[in-house]
């Protein structure tokens, strides 16, 4: 089946979509979705390539799906855990998805995400030092 027809069938009723009132475009929590946002672009689900990028303790795990086994949940997907700081991360990141043909369309997007996981890692990292209290 093809891209087009699955987003058409799914596209307003599926379980993932999150719609509440006085928004225009429902939001959505599926897997390998980068923005969260309810479209045929970044629907990880409908294409035979996705991309999705998730924390884990220190750095943050890429997984994709494979093109080849689209069909076969079990097996299509692969990931990788990037630990490295965040110059490096997000080089490796942007390197694997260019030199991989994988949806350049995607790499603006997650490189973003990516980048606010580590910009929230640093932030809970620093630890305020104590003064020592004063003796009389």
């Amino acid at each position: 089946m093809s891209s087009h027809l699955s987003w058409m069938i799914i596209r307003n009723t599926n379980a993932y979509l999150v719609k509440k009132r006085n928004i225009s475009k429902p939001f959505s929590t599926e897997p390998h979705n980068l923005l969260n946002v309810a479209s045929f672009r970044y629907n990880g689900l409908v294409h035979k390539k996705s991309i999705d990028i998730s924390p884990v303790d220190k750095g943050f795990k890429v997984s994709w799906k494979r093109a080849k086994a689209a069909q076969k949940p079990g097996s299509c997907y692969v990931s990788r855990t990037i630990k490295s700081g965040p110059r490096v991360a997000l080089f490796r990141l942007r390197r694997l998805i260019r030199c991989n043909n994988y949806r350049k369309d995607l790499t603006k997007a997650a490189l973003r995400r990516a980048s606010a996981i580590l910009s929230s890692q640093q932030r809970s990292l620093k630890v305020k030092k104590s003064r020592p209290k004063k003796s009389d």
